[in-house]
């Protein structure tokens, strides 16, 4: 029942999570933080199982951030977003296979070039212009698709934002009522307000 969105604009990425944690039909916790900072312009969101999602994201979070400890220099978005899908592959050819779905967003520091990445739990990697993962998917990807431009700004792409999460609230059953929202651009991670 979790929601991921995402929207690549010309310089930046556009990321929403909902902040519910729920487990079949009780809402565990209302303020759950569904992101991991992978390095200082690239995040990981994730959804899926609770123990799965959350120890597979930290296990993520920490082999990208040693490995750009041990070369010097950290990681790019591509890198992490295949780093993090081999790992991925591998853990489902073992006796633990991960449900969990991600999308990778970031921003090159130097080019200010976005990526997004979108993940599925059997390790299926493509990056996109936008991208929903968990029951957002039915209701957002047609609203993304009709209205969504590469050379979007972003303000332009908090209003596309806004349409994808009314239409979530009349639309879904559940009534997801914090989003977190954030910003992945050349110099860094920012969480920010829709107003």
């Amino acid at each position: 029942m979790e929601v991921l969105l995402g929207i690549q604009g010309k310089d930046f990425v556009l990321v929403a999570s909902d902040a519910l944690a729920i487990t079949s039909i009780v809402a565990m916790k209302r303020n759950h933080n569904k992101t991991r900072k992978l390095n200082d312009n690239v995040l990981l969101m994730f959804s899926g199982e609770g123990g799965d999602s959350v120890q597979f994201c930290e296990f993520i979070q920490r082999n990208v951030q040693l490995n750009g400890i041990r070369r010097g220099y950290p990681l790019s978005t591509k890198a992490a977003a295949n780093f993090t899908r081999v790992e991925l592959a591998e853990s489902l050819r073992s006796r633990h296979p991960y449900q969990v779905n991600l999308l990778i967003a970031g921003c090159d520091p130097d080019t200010g070039v976005p990526e997004l990445y979108w993940m599925d739990y059997l390790a299926s990697l493509k990056k996109l212009p936008f991208a929903v993962q968990g029951y957002g998917q039915y209701f957002c990807n047609s609203t993304m698709d009709r209205y969504y431009r590469p050379d979007m700004n972003l303000e332009e792409a908090k209003a596309l934002m806004k349409k994808c999460i009314n239409e979530l609230k009349v639309r879904f059953i559940i009534n997801f009522s914090d989003f977190v929202f954030q910003v992945v651009d050349k110099d860094g991670i920012k969480e920010i307000k829709l107003e």
